[in-house]
């Protein structure tokens, strides 16, 4: 589950990596930041509950997919790698992540609203679902 973990995380800041180093602004990439999102939210979800997994080749496809975004917007791999490892990066997607569960009626501290939350996402079937399975 750890390499789930990584994984994810490293889909997360893959467009905003790009957007700090290399003089674009991804962050206002509305499709990059949706996807950034997603993963941000399916990843504390499916470490936080218990009774919640990630899937694993959908989080690696949807992981690549943005790289492949970023980079056919003109952002080295190298660029994005750089953006990656920054603090600041990843705060602001954390930041991001924690005012979506709010608008749920979650909280990023509380592990049985994220199962509630996690569990209505799969039931709906939406971006963060298809990233997640139930136990």
């Amino acid at each position: 589950m750890k390499t789930l973990v990584s994984l994810i995380a490293v889909g997360c800041l893959i467009a905003g990596a790009a957007a700090a180093s290399a003089g674009g602004d991804l962050s206002k990439d509305k499709e990059i930041n949706d996807g950034l999102l997603i993963m941000a939210v399916a990843e504390k979800i499916q470490r936080e509950c218990s009774s919640i997994g990630g899937r694993l080749g959908r989080a690696r496809s949807f992981a690549s997919k943005l790289e492949e975004q970023a980079m056919a917007r003109g952002y080295t791999k190298a660029e994005i790698d750089a953006y990656v490892r920054d603090d600041y990066a990843k705060y602001r997607v954390r930041e991001k992540r924690n005012d979506y569960f709010q608008s749920k009626g979650a909280s990023d501290e509380d592990a049985a609203s994220l199962c509630v939350l996690g569990r209505d996402e799969i039931a709906r079937g939406s971006s963060i679902g298809y990233l997640l399975r139930a136990k």
